[in-house]
């Protein structure tokens, strides 16, 4: 028995349940996993999901830049690095190394943030359009750090990647890949925390600054 099975049989022996799952009881919890039921929804007068996702991002402390395609992101994030007067070297997903950053005079480097990086540059697996979040799968080309340890995080959005909900995001993970990747990251602004005295400090546990430039 893994310590994992351990664990769970000795929660069920606490709550009166035999150790073993039955049979239909696995199955039964299958088929309800398999069918995705879905809870109600809230229903928004709204059909533009990228304007709802860049009004939400906004207003979640993000800043927020729209591209027409792909090609114009180096540029646009070099433009944006330098308007805030932010270092032109970044750490970025390995998984984007093959676009022209040092084209828009940006020094890159493709691994895992360390703690000295001060900007990470980073895609996403997907946004979602009513609460302005980026969802991010870690894996070796998307790796988490990059999102997580620098000061400044910037998140390259398509905008085909757009979906309503939360319930679309993660119907298009189990659609897309054939299992939960180690860790998945929701990203909804810059980091913040009211734990102390209750008064706002941002950047406590991640990036001080979130910016999204959305292209396509």
């Amino acid at each position: 028995m893994s310590a994992r099975d351990n664990i769970l049989a000795r929660v069920r022996k606490g709550l009166g349940l035999p150790g073993e799952v039955p049979g239909a009881e696995r199955e039964a919890a299958r088929a309800y996993i398999a069918a995705q039921p879905r809870g109600p929804r809230p229903t928004y007068a709204w059909n533009d999901g990228v304007a709802r996702f860049c009004e939400r991002s906004e207003k979640l402390g993000s800043t927020v830049d729209r591209v027409a395609g792909i090609a114009d992101v180096p540029r646009a994030v070099a433009r944006y690095l330098h308007s805030k007067g932010l270092p032109t070297s970044a750490v970025i997903w390995p998984a984007l190394q093959g676009m022209p950053w040092a084209a828009a005079g940006l020094d890159v480097q493709a691994r895992a943030a360390q703690g000295s990086d001060l900007v990470g540059i980073t895609g996403v697996f997907c946004a979602v359009a009513e609460t302005g979040t980026l969802m991010l799968l870690s894996g070796e080309d998307t790796p988490a750090a990059a999102s997580l340890l620098p000061e400044t995080h910037v998140a390259l959005v398509d905008v085909t990647r757009i979906v309503p909900g939360m319930e679309e995001a993660w119907a298009l993970m189990k659609a897309e890949r054939q299992g939960p990747p180690r860790a998945v990251n929701f990203v909804s602004g810059p980091s913040r925390t009211a734990d102390i005295e209750q008064t706002i400090v941002i950047g406590a546990h991640g990036p001080y600054r979130v910016h999204v430039v959305c292209f396509g």
